[in-house]
């Protein structure tokens, strides 16, 4: 088990930026590819970005290329979504989640925290 609790949603404006932080529990998080989702109201869950266990592999969905930035820290058991410049689009609850695979399938993750609210307002 890698409880995951997320934190660092809220709302914020257009062209504002948010980080979120997702904090893991268990001596084997570093070894864990780690992923962010996110699920707006009426709508599949999507993939964000993940990062695999050593920071040496980042994958982004194309929507927020540029935009967004995972990173980890694994002594602190922590991975982070650094957002920027904002879209009333990004509005969604944001999910962390752990894996193996470096991999946009949410089936492919094994563990996954409660979510946070993320509310971008025009």
């Amino acid at each position: 088990q890698v409880p995951l609790v997320e934190s660092g949603g809220g709302l914020v404006q257009a062209g504002g930026s948010l980080r979120l932080s997702c904090a893991a529990s268990g001596r084997t998080f570093s070894t864990y590819v780690m992923g962010w989702f996110r699920q707006a109201p009426g709508k599949e869950r999507e993939f964000v970005a993940a990062i695999t266990w050593s920071s040496g592999g980042t994958r982004y969905a194309d929507s927020v290329k540029g935009r967004f930035i995972i990173s980890r820290d694994n002594p602190k058991n922590t991975v982070y979504l650094q957002m920027n410049s904002l879209k009333t689009e990004d509005t969604a609850v944001y999910y962390c989640a752990a894996g193996q695979w470096l991999d946009v399938r949410a089936s492919l993750y094994q563990y996954w925290g409660q979510g946070t609210q993320v509310t971008v307002s025009s």
